[in-house]
């Protein structure tokens, strides 16, 4: 381990509105890393997990998001962790790396030791302080999050082989045609301050390019040159890819569980993984009731203090419900996130859904999908004051905000 006085920093990318389409149209009202899961911001799950880093110093969240946005958030935050968060807003997207090149001289001002990269998309257990551990027996400059897929599944993203032995990053291939390894990049990182000499030479490199190419009329008519800017960095591509084989990156691979949170399906499943995380990790968070005075629980719950469920309702498993939500008597809610200010009243069932805020569900209707997590319309969502009203079905559907649905509708798209 390193020194007592040696301090960390955390980065997390929380990306911005021109990011997360596919998350509509949930982020229409919230940014997306403040969606709940689990009764949580999005955020919130990586921000409490770099809370367990020896000697933390501050955490910062970049990206292009307003700054009110994130203000209330970071401020409540800072307090409930006792740890210093700031947002760090860009003027535009750098890319990965370019964002936190973008910021170097903040991110430097504590004079860390090391430097750990979250994406805020990602969840998972987050095994940061076994992840830096393992980064100083390296002895190199990153050290990258790995885990093991299915090979169907692993073209969806960064494919890379190491070193069985030394763990050493040899190959890395962002979302390749043919198959490479079923080992992928899970989106968390923990850097020496070297990293920033990197990214400054790849700036260097397209800076010398792109002057060669003002000076080369044949090159200029080349369109097989590099399109994005030259201030937008990637890490992956950029980075990673050039660095591999060089004893400068090496990998953790984690065992437990991991997803990307793309979709709002994605989003459903991810509540269920936090919750279950939770028994270990906060088990005073999870509800519990047997339906005498309060009511039947089964499995993992998250019920906000300020909801209001009736005795007789069933909840769970995988059930988070948010503030001020009202549940009635007989309400039957499986595998679904409430958000604020819902009603749901007598007898009506929401089965793999989410229900957005301030929207009605009127007595005995239903709202439900088949649970398919990765499927378009694999989970119901509702978007803000939609009011489903009695006995009407919503069945594998999408519907925008401010709807009133007094048909039933399945497989629908609800503009």
């Amino acid at each position: 381990m390193g020194s007592s006085g040696e301090k960390v920093v955390a980065v997390i990318m929380v990306g911005g509105p021109t990011k997360g389409t596919r998350f509509r149209p949930l982020s229409l009202n919230v940014a997306k890393p403040l969606f709940p899961l689990a009764g949580k911001p999005m955020v919130h799950h990586p921000i409490s997990a770099c809370k367990r880093i020896p000697n933390l110093a501050q955490i910062y969240l970049i990206g292009f998001y307003e700054e009110r946005e994130f203000a209330l958030y970071v401020s409540s935050i800072s307090n409930e962790l006792k740890v210093p968060v700031r947002y760090l807003r860009e003027d535009k997207p750098h890319g990965s790396a370019g964002g936190l090149y973008n910021f170097r001289d903040i991110i430097m001002e504590d004079s860390p030791s090391h430097i750990f990269l979250l994406n805020c998309d990602v969840c998972c257990s987050f095994p940061l302080p076994e992840m830096l551990e393992a980064h100083r027996r390296y002895g190199g400059m990153g050290t990258i999050l790995v885990i093991k897929v299915s090979a169907e599944s692993a073209s969806q993203f960064g494919e890379l082989v190491a070193d069985p032995d030394t763990k050493e990053l040899l190959h890395y291939t962002e979302k390749p045609e043919t198959f490479v390894s079923d080992l992928i990049n899970c989106g968390v990182y923990v850097f020496t301050p070297d990293i920033f000499t990197a990214i400054r030479g790849v700036y260097s490199q397209w800076k010398d390019r792109a002057n060669l190419r003002r000076l080369s009329s044949f090159e200029a008519l080349q369109s097989a040159t590099r399109i994005l800017p030259t201030d937008f960095v990637r890490l992956d591509q950029d980075i990673l890819s050039p660095l591999a084989g060089k004893k400068q990156l090496y990998t953790y691979e984690t065992m437990d569980f991991w997803e990307q949170i793309k979709t709002p399906g994605m989003s459903v499943k991810c509540s269920a993984l936090y919750l279950a995380q939770f028994r270990h990790t906060s088990p005073h968070l999870l509800a519990i009731g047997d339906g005498s005075k309060s009511a039947t629980i089964v499995g993992d719950v998250y019920i906000h203090p300020s909801a209001k469920v009736h005795p007789t309702a069933k909840i769970g498993p995988n059930v988070s419900i948010s503030a001020n939500a009202r549940i009635g008597p007989g309400a039957r809610l499986i595998s679904c996130i409430i958000l604020d200010d819902v009603q749901v009243m007598e007898n009506a069932v929401v089965i793999h859904s989410i229900v957005g805020w301030k929207s009605s569900i009127g007595r005995w209707a239903r709202v439900q999908a088949a649970g398919d997590f990765n499927a378009k319309l694999g989970i119901t969502i509702l978007g803000e004051a939609v009011s489903v009203e009695d006995e009407v079905v919503v069945l594998n559907s999408i519907v925008l905000p401010n709807k009133t649905l007094n048909v039933s509708v399945q497989e629908e798209i609800i503009l």
